[in-house]
């Protein structure tokens, strides 16, 4: 085999965004332009797929004797258009799902489900904050009530409302909510990710489309260096996201037991004979019913428990109006924030002993955030604003004024506030809107965990889509069922609300100081707003979280330790995982089979073609994987034709069987070797019968086989025609006018969006009999290709699948060895396996383990 490699050139350069200057010293943005890139071309057009192999060494002549005598040179083409890209656009129903042209029904039905989901949490707090308060810091005369209630309100106003209902819903990640969608947006604008990725492709590069200079892009950009430089700041990055990431779980195990156990103390009150080990056993039902239930799609239970929510806010306004008729209306000067400087002024040891209670008003505050997958941000700031805020304002004013004239019923405000004859519908209430309050910081967890699963910090579970029409819409059980166990352990061993009530202060503020942090982030390096506006919001937020957070540290000596203790047992678990993930995603990426010892091997890969199709299933979907080579050496043939398959998700219900397979070729022609995309809704049941999996998938083949070689053929007439509309369809023109084939796949359908210019050919009429050649060469081997695919689908299919594991070198540290061969070895056997179940004949399969020491 002889190859013709032009000396002097280089390989192609990775793409990427690309800053100038303007002459003027400032900065401007341009878009990213993919660079030319150099591939291998035998004689029959077939391109070989270096597939990144960015250490492949350039070869010059080199005569194999595996090889069919065909000529090889390096070629100069555009950039590949990746198909891998654009794979959803291509799925019908892929769209983003947008809630325009809704009818007034439809209005009514989307703002009960999101006040049943988003705001059960923050709408239950007056059931437990002055009890906690006041146990913090008893009464001692009515001016201390004032002080409280004021705290209370500038709390409400200060952390829900203007800092995350205002600011922090804006900071979402396409629709996702909470600290990993924080983070998955900072990673697009800065390349600070530590994950692994298992697509470069799936990689956006780092740029900022500002058009105009200023000192905020100056400032993004210093600070987007910063970051990409720092290898420390990557880590603390990540430390951050994974340990708010922990406390949100850790909020979804205490929220639960506090809302409940609040809600069912009531009953002493008005049945004297029911004892504390009472109300923990009705809990633990109530827990046991509420998590049973949690599998019913978001959308019926929150239709169905929306009208309850709304009848909880209007008793919760209507009581609070009552009580300031009757009681004390005195309370409203309140308002005026300076009664918070005279309660701190009497005893500010007590007054600061008592933020830990103040501050679960504001419990549910990054629930809301968490849960904003499930809709818009605007519902979600209007039903806040304007009946959800007042409603609680009215329920905490009710409660003081009404202890204005009972101070010493301050264990019981809520149930003590109730007006006599009202005392069992309000605790029926009650109770419903703590179940609803449980279920939406759970679901605000499941959302969590889904986003660290996709990022790789966190183990693989199953995850139920409960909606179809919602993306977003999901339940985890072995997560729902690990979170019932935690909340009937905390209930059964710590049955006191008030130390329930310091842990769930814990793992509240310590999830509002991560997202603190990550939104400063946000505005510096994205928003890219004015440095003072930036410092305003750090001033008053983070030192606000800071001061709450050394108050509830204060009572964690009262069991709410373990809540921490639960909190730094999930970091280390999404730690390890992140870690040993990362280490084996690297591992099979460097020691992935190289394009040259695929060339050197030549088309029959060193061994016996037999006839047939083999599927090997891996979870790389960029080059070929080194289990590959163990399947060669290890079996004495290989089947004629190979074909690397990857399940991917695609965020669809469901992708149709035609649309299923996504081909590209690996080597040359002669060597038959595909990679196939598997492509998934998450909807789509992944059992389908292997027969029917088979027919579409060799279907999906031909179909790419054939329409590769139209697009060829296209390609080579475009190079004469220069008239043909048609033809000149089939190519894609950068802004310098330079000529692209579309050669990939599933592109054919955008070719209309191209730029149609004439192609003009210097060459075209001196160089006629070699194309006339060149088609029927082509003919001929489009010809062979597909007979030899008929042939190999009579003799049959194989699986092939191989396991990769890793453990620790023996030189390791003892740290190391502990984590990966023991833990990260714990969590991999148990946990889901990436690929999706197969209903295989035994017969049919073939697995392969291989150990990597890293």
């Amino acid at each position: 085999m002889k190859r013709q490699i032009d000396q002097g050139y280089t390989m192609a350069e990775e793409a990427g965004s690309v800053s100038t200057s303007n002459g003027n010293g400032g900065l401007t943005s341009m878009d990213s332009v993919e660079s030319y890139r150099w591939v291998f071309q035998d004689a029959d057009d077939s391109e070989i797929d270096d597939d990144g192999d960015e250490d492949l060494p350039l070869r010059t002549g080199m005569d194999s004797e595996d090889e069919d005598n065909v000529d090889h040179r390096l070629i100069r083409t555009g950039p590949r258009i990746d198909s891998l890209d654009v794979e959803t656009l291509e799925v019908s129903g892929a769209q983003r799902i947008d809630l325009e042209d809704v009818t007034f029904r439809k209005s009514i039905k989307l703002a009960f489900q999101t006040l049943g989901i988003v705001f059960g949490d923050v709408g239950t707090s007056p059931l437990y904050t002055f009890s906690v308060m006041f146990n913090k810091a008893p009464i001692e005369g009515k001016e201390d009530i004032i002080g409280a209630l004021s705290l209370v309100i500038y709390t409400l106003i200060l952390i829900p409302l203007i800092k995350y209902v205002l600011v922090v819903l804006w900071a979402n990640d396409d629709g996702e909510g909470g600290t990993f969608a924080l983070y998955s947006l900072i990673c697009r604008h800065a390349k600070v990710s530590l994950l692994p990725n298992q697509l470069a492709s799936d990689t956006r590069i780092s740029s900022f489309k500002l058009k105009v200079p200023s000192a905020e892009l100056e400032r993004s950009l210093r600070i987007k260096e910063r970051l990409e430089a720092s290898l420390r700041l990557k880590k603390l990055l990540l430390m951050l996201v994974l340990a708010g990431t922990s406390m949100v779980i850790a909020d979804g195990v205490v929220t639960p037991a506090m809302s409940v156990m609040s809600a069912v103390r009531g009953l002493k009150l008005e049945v004297p004979m029911v004892e504390e080990d009472h109300v923990v056993m009705i809990s633990v039902a109530y827990l046991i019913v509420l998590f049973s239930v949690q599998r019913i799609g978001t959308s019926k239970i929150g239709l169905a428990i929306g009208p309850a929510l709304f009848l909880w806010f209007c008793s919760l306004g209507g009581i609070g109006i009552y009580n300031l008729v009757k009681h004390d209306s005195s309370v409203l000067k309140a308002f005026n924030p300076v009664h918070i400087y005279y309660y701190f002024k009497r005893d500010s040891a007590k007054a600061w002993y008592s933020l830990g209670g103040c501050l679960l008003c504001a419990t549910g505050s990054e629930a809301m955030f968490a849960d904003l997958c499930y809709f818009s941000v605007g519902a979600i700031q209007l039903i806040f604003a304007f009946l959800v805020l007042p409603c609680l304002l009215l329920g905490y004013l009710g409660q003081a004024a009404y202890l204005m004239d009972n101070n010493n019923h301050a264990q019981q405000p809520f149930f003590s506030s109730i007006p006599n004859g009202t005392f069992w519908p309000m605790f029926l209430i009650a109770n419903m809107a703590a179940l609803i309050a449980s279920r939406t910081m759970t679901t605000a967890t499941f959302s969590c965990v889904k986003q660290s699963i996709a990022l790789g910090c966190f183990p693989r579970l199953k995850i139920v889509h409960t909606s179809r029409k919602f993306m977003g819409q999901i339940y985890i059980p072995v997560m729902n069922w690990f979170l019932l166990a935690s909340a009937l352990l905390l209930v059964c061993f710590i049955a006191s609300t008030e130390e329930i009530g310091n842990a769930y202060g814990i793992a509240e503020v310590g999830v509002m100081m991560m997202s603190t942090i990550l939104v400063i982030l946000v505005m510096l390096l994205i928003w890219q707003i004015n440095i003072i506006l930036v410092l305003f919001f750090s001033v008053i937020f983070l030192g606000l979280e800071v001061v709450f957070f050394s108050s509830v540290l204060r009572g964690i000596k009262d069991g709410s330790w373990l809540i921490l203790v639960f909190a730094v047992i999930v970091f280390f678990i999404m730690y390890i995982w992140n870690y040993g993930s990362k280490l084996k995603y690297e591992t099979e990426v460097k020691k992935k089979m190289s394009m040259d010892v695929m060339r050197q091997l030549g088309s029959n890969l060193g061994t016996v073609r037999a006839p047939g199709i083999a599927l090997l299933y891996n979870e790389l979907a960029k080059g070929v994987p080194t289990i590959f080579g163990n399947f060669v050496a290890t079996l004495p043939a290989v089947h004629s034709m190979i074909v690397f398959v990857c399940i991917k998700y695609v965020p669809v219900p469901f992708v149709p069987p035609s649309e299923r397979f996504l081909f590209r070729r690996v080597c040359p022609k002669s060597y038959h070797i595909f990679r196939c995309i598997a492509r998934y809704g998450y909807k789509d049941a992944h059992r389908e019968n292997h027969q029917i999996f088979e027919q579409l998938l060799i279907e999906s083949l031909e179909k790419f086989i054939l329409r590769e070689a139209k697009e060829r053929s296209l390609e080579s007439d475009g190079d004469d025609d220069t008239d043909s509309e048609d033809e000149s369809s089939h190519v894609l023109l950068d802004p310098n006018g330079t000529v692209y084939s579309l050669g990939a796949p599933l592109l054919s359908k955008y070719r209309n969006k191209t730029t149609k210019r004439p192609i003009t050919s210097e060459a075209s009429t001196s160089h006629e009999p070699q194309k006339d050649f060149s088609n029927s060469v082509q003919d001929k081997s489009l010809e062979n290709e597909l007979t030899l695919l008929h042939a190999a689908k009579e003799s049959g299919v194989v699986y092939l699948l191989g396991h990769v594991s890793i453990r620790a070198r023996k030189d390791s540290w003892f740290t190391k060895k502990l984590a990966i061969n023991y833990f990260y070895a714990f969590l991999r056997k148990n946990c889901r396996r990436g690929i999706a179940t197969l209903s295989v004949p035994h017969t049919r399969l073939l697995e392969v383990a291989i150990t990597h020491m890293v």
